[in-house]
């Protein structure tokens, strides 16, 4: 037909090739799980233990969100940090709870520990 076909013998060059992109890519993925070490070990720093909360325990809610609902105080600087104990209904996870809020604060019931004290 005018051309040859493949020929069917090894290439050196390529497997050299294929052996060096096979070590690279194993030194990335060492020196990726290195640095994830390193990121969780400082991240893990910043980090406290929460609490632990039980249904039906009451707990402080933060006015960090509520600031527009508490029009009628004074002056921000004087409005208190935590409002109201509140009961926990549900524990969604280690860190959401859903709170027993009333229907006057206007903030969704799933909140974040951080939230609450």
């Amino acid at each position: 037909m005018g051309f040859e076909g493949r020929k069917k013998g090894k290439y050196v060059g390529v497997e050299k090739f294929v052996e060096k992109m096979k070590k690279i890519q194993e030194e990335a993925k060492a020196a990726l799980r290195k640095a994830q070490k390193d990121m969780r070990k400082y991240t893990d720093k910043k980090r406290s233990d929460t609490d632990e909360y039980k249904i039906g325990d009451l707990v402080m809610l933060s006015t960090k969100d509520l600031k527009y609902q508490m029009v009628g105080r004074r002056t921000e600087k004087l409005t208190e940090r935590f409002v109201s104990p509140y009961k926990v209904k549900k524990i969604i996870s280690s860190n959401m709870v859903k709170l027993e809020l009333p229907s006057i604060v206007k903030i969704h019931l799933v909140v974040n520990v951080s939230r609450v004290q």
